[in-house]
């Protein structure tokens, strides 16, 4: 008989993957407010890079690594699990 097994959570199993991507993003974010430290009232070019740092910082995460996965197992309403 087999053992009942846990649903396994977000993200679990894989720690390196999200530490790479959480040093990726913190250093993208930080980068950004390194960048603010070049403005001045005359020059545009830092805080339109600290804006394109950080703006990347969160879309990245949000939109291409987030919830790729959320539709594996559903049917194709969107609704409950595909059972068979």
């Amino acid at each position: 008989m087999p053992r009942p097994t846990h649903p396994t959570h977000s993200g679990e199993g894989f720690l390196v993957g999200n530490l790479l991507v959480f040093i990726l993003m913190f250093a993208l974010f930080l980068g950004s407010l390194w960048a603010l430290s070049f403005g001045t009232l005359t020059n545009v070019w830092p805080w339109a890079l600290a804006l394109v740092l950080f703006g990347l910082a969160f879309w990245i995460p949000q939109t291409i690594l987030g919830r790729s996965d959320t539709m594996m197992g559903r049917d194709s309403s969107g609704g409950g699990l595909n059972r068979i």
